[in-house]
């Protein structure tokens, strides 16, 4: 849990990920196209990526991929930014956390 916590502060925008999840491509794209840089760990290529998702499950993540934290703050899964960034407020979020300078 530490080493997660670790992880999600040392970048404005961290995604964790799998390969193998099409909600996980579709997020990793929006940000892409909004021009952030985020911090991608993809844990099915990972050795302790199975910790790592269970540390995710103990933070009330459900499901554990995609997991998007912004600022250091969770944010949530698809459905979550989804619906941040049809209702205008991912943006503002992205800018506040040093992510995006449009």
């Amino acid at each position: 849990m530490e080493n997660l916590q670790k992880m999600i502060s040392e970048k404005s925008v961290v995604i964790f990920s799998k390969n193998s999840c099409c909600m996980s491509h579709t997020v990793k794209t929006l940000f892409l196209d909004f021009g952030v840089n985020p911090t991608i760990y993809e844990l099915d290529e990972m050795n302790r990526g199975k910790e790592i998702e269970q540390a995710l499950a103990q933070l009330g993540c459900s499901p554990t991929v995609p997991v998007v934290f912004i600022g250091g703050q969770l944010v949530g899964g698809a459905n979550q930014v989804m619906s941040l960034h049809l209702n205008r407020s991912l943006v503002p979020m992205l800018k506040r956390a040093g992510a995006l300078w449009l």
